[in-house]
């Protein structure tokens, strides 16, 4: 298998490896998580703009007329007897974070290569990205039974820790219920949360199959003081079925088999994902949120490229 006309070397399609990921740094020149805009054509080209770098304390002095009234440094100003105010620039270094989800859905792909690969390729290529236009890299990479916190860090090494965690996290994979799977990724919402400095950047790469009502819920307050660009990683298969043949299908606990030959079949396979889009675009039109669709068949490097490329901004 091979991705793109870019990178002419072959990948393992069910397991992420380090050569692989390493080789994705010179293709991610090609994007920017810059402040700009996302296009996402699966909703109508909606336009999404980054809100970039957050605020840091600068220096205090005298208040001047003018001034905002919420930024008064009421300590400085009871201790010498006059108003001072705080003043405020931007950032110089913007966190990026990846919450990469290798929950046992993600195992799956009839085309292309598993989600959990695909997820992996895209962390590391956004990775490369990140520090190489200067922000911080950091992150969470979950599943069943295991949680990597990564604190956000400057440089290579923060990218070949990301690395080292993804290659890890493709290698195995727990399967439970889709129940306890919510609980999961919850718990990973709650940690990323509180690892997460407000103005980041928040990648989320998952399918993002049981997802509940409260795991969207703080999805949304995470998106209140941050970006969250959503990566929804799905085999074709899950989208649309043939309209004849037998499939076996499993979601890493229950194996179930579909006869596409049966219009009916065909029509509930293909609602139970609009259900699962839909719920998705419902969440990209709220502030701060975007969404961009990535089918396993799709090339990893061209398909960012296309959404987040550097032309035209």
């Amino acid at each position: 298998m091979t991705e793109g006309s870019h990178i002419t070397h072959t990948f393992n399609p069910v397991q992420a490896e380090t050569r692989d990921l390493l080789s994705l740094r010179p293709a991610s020149a090609r994007i920017s998580l810059k402040p700009g805009r996302i296009l996402s054509r699966e909703t109508g080209l909606h336009m999404s703009p980054f809100r970039g770098r957050g605020l840091e304390f600068d220096e205090v002095r005298p208040y001047q007329a003018g001034d905002d009234i919420r930024n008064i440094d009421w300590r400085v100003t009871a201790r010498t007897g006059r108003t001072h105010t705080k003043l405020f620039c931007e950032e110089r270094e913007r966190s990026v974070m990846l919450w990469v989800d290798l929950r046992a859905p993600m195992f799956f792909a009839t085309r292309g290569c598993f989600k959990s690969v695909w997820a992996a390729r895209a962390a590391s290529l956004l990775s490369w990205r990140a520090v190489g236009q200067g922000d911080r890299l950091g992150g969470l990479i979950f599943s069943e039974n295991r949680h990597q916190e990564l604190k956000p860090r400057r440089g290579r090494v923060a990218v070949l820790r990301m690395i080292h965690g993804l290659v890890e996290g493709t290698a195995t994979q727990t399967a439970v219920r889709g129940d306890s799977a919510d609980r999961v990724a919850q718990q990973a919402l709650i940690r990323l949360k509180q690892g997460t400095h407000p103005g980041s950047l928040i990648v989320m790469c998952s399918d993002f199959q049981y997802l509940g009502e409260k795991s969207q819920q703080m999805m949304v307050q995470l998106s209140r003081h941050n970006d969250l660009l959503l990566l929804f990683i799905y085999d074709p298969l899950e989208k649309r079925l043939p309209k004849s043949g037998t499939y076996r299908i499993s979601d890493g606990v229950q194996t179930r088999v579909i006869q596409a030959g049966s219009k009916k079949v065909r029509q509930r396979h293909e609602q139970r994902f609009a259900v699962r889009w839909q719920a998705l675009r419902d969440l990209s039109s709220k502030p701060g949120i975007s969404v961009i669709s990535c089918a396993t068949n799709a090339s990893v490097t061209d398909h960012l490229n296309r959404h987040l490329g550097q032309r035209g901004r």
